[in-house]
């Protein structure tokens, strides 16, 4: 890892956030007025683990109408949309301005999944949480939960410039074809076998 790059990383990653925040400022409002239109709610929040397993509030678009169906049959035709395009994850620049996160890292996983952890996995703590990531980049959801943790540890075993700059890359790409299914995050329940 190059010395001090996450000093330097967290520097650049709140710089970035501010730019797009800037530069994205009216589709921010619309996507607001849009998510309030649908769901009768702009913003959801809810708590997740940050650096050193430090909670924080994760902000997304609210793409869900309140019920007490399964989250799927919940999801709204434009809330769809806006995840298969993954803007309902833009404000999540705020957490990144507010150093709560990353633009690259780990994705933070709920709380509650925090005792199912190998050793090896919380390494995944070791450092921010991000907007995209190593897994990311690789299937995400379409992933097995294991084959996720291992790349997020391999990640933090190998953080640097290059890396980060890879990633970048590869989800411009991603993002510029859309998700190829709309997943939804399967309910991590620890291990099929402890390799770790």
């Amino acid at each position: 890892m190059i010395p001090c790059y996450k000093s330097v990383k967290l520097i650049l990653d709140k710089i970035l956030a501010l730019v797009l925040l800037v530069i994205l400022l009216p589709m921010l409002l619309m996507l607001s007025l849009l998510a309030f239109w649908d769901t009768g709610a702009v913003l959801f929040s809810q708590e997740r683990p940050g650096l050193l397993e430090v909670p924080f509030r994760l902000l997304k678009f609210q793409t869900m109408k309140e019920g007490h169906e399964a989250d799927h049959l919940r999801i709204t035709p434009l809330g769809r949309w806006m995840r298969k395009l993954s803007l309902d994850e833009w404000p999540q620049l705020w957490n990144v301005l507010k150093g709560e996160m990353s633009l690259i890292g780990p994705r933070p996983y709920l709380i509650e999944y925090l005792p199912l952890y190998s050793d090896f996995h919380k390494k995944r703590h070791w450092v921010l949480p991000g907007l995209t990531g190593w897994a990311q980049v690789h299937g995400g959801n379409e992933l097995e939960w294991e084959r996720k943790l291992d790349l997020d540890a391999y990640y933090v075993e190998h953080l640097s410039f290059w890396l980060d700059f890879k990633i970048f890359c590869k989800t411009l790409g991603l993002l510029a074809k859309g998700r190829k299914k709309d997943l939804p995050d399967t309910k991590f329940a620890g291990y099929q076998n402890q390799t770790h």
